[in-house]
């Protein structure tokens, strides 16, 4: 289900109308994959225009500080710690769920900064993450074909005719529950949950006996030791806010352009166009075609953007749709994703590194190390073998020591959750324990003691970078 221009570019129509400039519509003149066609015009326009006319999800200064702190991880000074659920469900939302995940994620940015001696920037696949990418336009069960599920803002996971019609009035749906996410996250961020001092109590009651709880109190109590120092020192939350509160960012695939043209906004103290629907945003790797639709709409937005890069880029195409998306090479604005499996990336990494680098083009590098690692279990379930994932990883880290340049950050669909849907890990997940707690709406995800696990590896891996590289190892508190 592919949503198509009122009339199709003709040879030559991407240089004329990007000579006549950017608005947040001029997608509408492109082709453009992976968007449905809701059989409901009037109502559509409905929906986009209410939506239009909302408050922000986040605001400009927001994205610029993001932008900033992006700009660290292109130069190696700061790691970029990008994950959360494959996609958002309206079912699933809860404030449970959200610290569960909130506390997750803090726990593998205290692994990463204490133990692996870096800044870390936070973002979360959340409040935003509800429209999919599929392999195909629709899925047969039991001899009844249907249109396939596309994410909560679109259709219904049900697999009845009337569930899987898009329906434009799940945007409003995911615009309110963004908003209410937003406002426990900044409540958590800000609030005092993040503070160092709770380091302990973040542990998940189901990971407690794990291998990975001795790894993680341990390094729990070397914070408190160095906390209760620094208190000593006169040094204490009150006169350092910054030991209790964290800044945390919101990002996801912005597949549906119509949602996000409504939430495109003028920024009142620049002039410039940012999306408001998240901080970051990032074109997946369906849909980066340079004369398409999505392209055309991130190339005017003054966000951070991502690019999923996977074994289908060239690297004449991803500078290609750098000369597009990053034409003035600001530092900041552009993270490249790097999905291509435990098999491939030694395959295809390299040549987009050097391409990357002979052009002088300044990007931050992130591996995504679970699209690329997709198999079809025995026992029927789709999973990831998690030594895959981490074999990725490790092959991300060397690649980049091998060409010289930065290993920036990790792209994770993971959860807070006691899910069992990516088989090995400390606690060797099998084939026959998918069943279990098999819960995810798309793709398999970490759960929360493989993603601390991965947390432990990636520390490891950026301290040895540093040594590499001659820097001091710093046992940083942030």
């Amino acid at each position: 289900m592919v949503t198509r221009p009122q009339s199709a570019p003709v040879p030559g129509a991407e240089a004329s109308r990007r000579a006549e400039g950017w608005r947040p519509d001029s997608w509408r003149f492109y082709p453009g994959l992976q968007m449905p066609s809701y059989p409901d015009k009037a109502q559509l326009e409905e929906v986009e225009s209410k939506l239009a006319s909302y408050p922000p999800l986040v605001f400009a200064g927001e994205a610029r500080r993001l932008k900033a702190e992006i700009a660290k991880v292109a130069r190696g000074e700061a790691f970029l710690l990008q994950g959360g659920d494959c996609a958002e469900s309206f079912d699933e939302h809860s404030a449970d769920n959200i610290r569960d995940f909130f506390r997750v994620f803090l726990q593998m940015a205290v692994v990463l900064t204490f133990a692996g001696g870096s800044p870390v920037v936070k973002v979360g696949r959340i409040a935003g993450q509800f429209a999919k990418p599929r392999s195909a336009d629709t899925e047969t069960v039991d001899g009844v074909t249907l249109p396939s599920y596309r994410g909560d803002i679109i259709n219904d996971i049900a697999f009845t005719e009337a569930a899987r019609v898009p329906d434009p009035r799940r945007q409003l749906d995911a615009y309110r529950q963004s908003a209410a996410t937003l406002n426990l996250l900044r409540a958590f961020a800000n609030g005092g949950y993040a503070n160092l001092a709770n380091a302990h109590a973040w542990m998940l009651g189901f990971v407690k006996d794990s291998p990975q709880s001795s790894r993680y109190q341990e390094l729990a109590n070397r914070i408190t030791e160095a906390l209760d120092f620094m208190r000593a020192c006169g040094i204490d939350p009150k006169s350092h806010p910054e030991m209790s509160s964290t800044d945390f960012f919101t990002s996801h695939e912005a597949l549906l352009l119509g949602y996000e043209q409504a939430l495109t906004r003028v920024d009142s103290t620049s002039g410039d166009w940012y999306a408001t629907s998240g901080h970051l945003l990032w074109i997946g790797d369906r849909t980066r075609q340079p004369d398409h639709a999505h392209v055309e709409y991130f190339r005017g937005i003054r966000n951070p953007i991502g690019i999923k890069c996977g074994p289908s880029i060239s690297p004449e195409g991803l500078i290609r749709l750098l000369d597009i998306l990053q034409p003035d090479n600001e530092a900041g604005r552009i993270t490249l994703i790097c999905r291509f499996g435990a098999d491939k990336v030694g395959d295809y990494l390299p040549g987009l590194i050097r391409a990357v680098e002979k052009e002088g083009r300044t990007v931050a590098w992130s591996c995504d190390p679970m699209h690329g690692n997709t198999i079809k279990a025995a026992s029927g379930y789709k999973t990831r073998p998690f030594e895959r994932v981490q074999s990725e990883i490790r092959s991300f880290f060397d690649i980049h020591a091998a060409e010289g340049t930065f290993a920036g950050g990790v792209h994770l669909e993971m959860t807070g959750k006691n899910v069992t849907e990516c088989t090995g890990g400390a606690r060797a997940i099998s084939d026959e324990d998918l069943r279990d707690r098999y819960h995810t709406y798309c793709d398999p995800r970490l759960n929360a003691e493989q993603a601390i696990e991965t947390a432990f590896l990636v520390a490891e891996l950026l301290k040895r970078e540093r040594l590499a590289r001659g820097r001091p190892q710093v046992e940083a508190a942030e």
